[in-house]
């Protein structure tokens, strides 16, 4: 799945616009009267909440294998570790919330090795949408934005 922040321009290689130079984007046109209805197929940013446990591993290999998989997937907002849990937290652009939770669900198995991650087992998954983020945080529920970005220990 491809990550891309909504509204920016798809670049091929090279960092080119895929447009051509000089060529126009097409316009959706509404009829008078008529409304516009975003496209359901449409990606969405989804925030999702990763929680994994199990047997307890040093420190310093939770830390290390966390930081390689914030290197490997920069999308990775922050990680907080113990040495028997953690708990990572970053946004996902999918369809809908089951290709987010899909996504999610593999992110620890998938990466296990490449990242030397420990055979720990998902506990806990939180994913919700953008606007539900953003209104918990207004209203003061939820956890605080994630600041400072990156891996820490509880």
């Amino acid at each position: 799945m491809r990550r891309v922040r909504p509204g920016t321009v798809s670049r091929g290689a090279g960092g080119a616009s895929s447009r051509a130079a000089g060529e126009e984007r097409a316009l959706t046109s509404v009829a008078a009267g008529g409304r516009y209805e975003e496209p359901k197929d449409l990606p969405r940013l989804w925030h999702v909440t990763l929680s994994v446990s199990g047997r307890e591993a040093p420190l310093k290999e939770v830390r290390r294998a966390l930081e390689q998989l914030a290197h490997d997937h920069p999308f990775l907002l922050t990680s907080r570790y113990a040495n028997d849990h953690a708990e990572i937290r970053y946004w996902e652009e999918a369809r809908d919330l089951h290709d987010a939770a899909a996504v999610a669900l593999r992110l620890w198995g998938e990466h296990r090795q490449s990242a030397g991650l420990p055979p720990w087992e998902i506990v806990g998954l939180e994913v919700i949408d953008r606007e539900t983020y953003h209104q918990r945080i207004a209203e003061g529920y939820g956890p605080p934005p994630a600041t400072p970005v990156g891996v820490h220990p509880y």
